[in-house]
């Protein structure tokens, strides 16, 4: 994770099992590319609400084969990236609005990066229920982080107005849905187009 200013940007939030995926497989990508993506929190919500997106388990409601073709196409992608660690979180959807905001947190404190690893890992490999503020002490706890620092740190008026910037600020570069990528001033959307990058 770098703080370049033309790094190539990929905007995340937990919610998204296709943020995970991507992140599980932007190492190879970056080591390839010898390039450093720079990890931005947004809150997935707020970008369906200024954009009018939904997620696609509403959008496609009442198309059952669509969103069967969806659910192959994910097994196919984790059995082609060998994700084996996956697990869906019985809790899904999970409010991640106190983990957005903790992620910007977790950057001003210089722990993003065993953040981001460690919600991840807690939302979709042993999965937790971690918008319940209980959970969440004791998982930040358990991962060696400053859970205290981080908790106070989340109900700050700075912190929040960043994730609200970072999340304006993805729309205003065309961003409709997580994972997304900018890659030299380029939109990319969705975890297939690592494959393109």
């Amino acid at each position: 994770m770098s703080d370049t200013p033309n790094d190539p940007v990929f905007y995340f939030d937990f919610a998204s099992p296709n943020a995970y995926f991507a992140h599980r497989i932007l190492p190879g990508v970056e080591a390839r590319k010898g390039v450093a993506f720079d990890y931005v929190p947004v809150l997935l919500g707020g970008i369906f609400k200024l954009t009018g997106n939904q997620a696609p388990m509403i959008t496609f409601a009442g198309v059952p084969a669509k969103l069967a073709y969806e659910r192959k196409e994910i097994e196919r992608f984790i059995a082609r990236h060998d994700l084996k660690h996956f697990t869906f979180n019985p809790h899904f959807p999970v409010n991640t609005l106190a983990l957005m905001r903790g992620a910007v947190a977790a950057q001003a404190e210089g722990v993003l990066e065993a953040y981001v690893e460690a919600m991840f890992h807690f939302m979709w490999e042993k999965p937790r229920k971690l918008d319940d503020a209980d959970v969440l002490h004791a998982t930040l706890t358990e991962a060696g982080l400053p859970a205290q620092r981080l908790l106070e740190l989340i109900a700050t008026p700075e912190v929040k107005a960043q994730l609200m910037a970072n999340t304006q600020l993805a729309v205003d570069q065309g961003v409709f849905g997580i994972p997304s990528f900018i890659v030299d001033g380029e939109l990319y959307f969705g975890k297939d187009r690592l494959e393109t990058l």
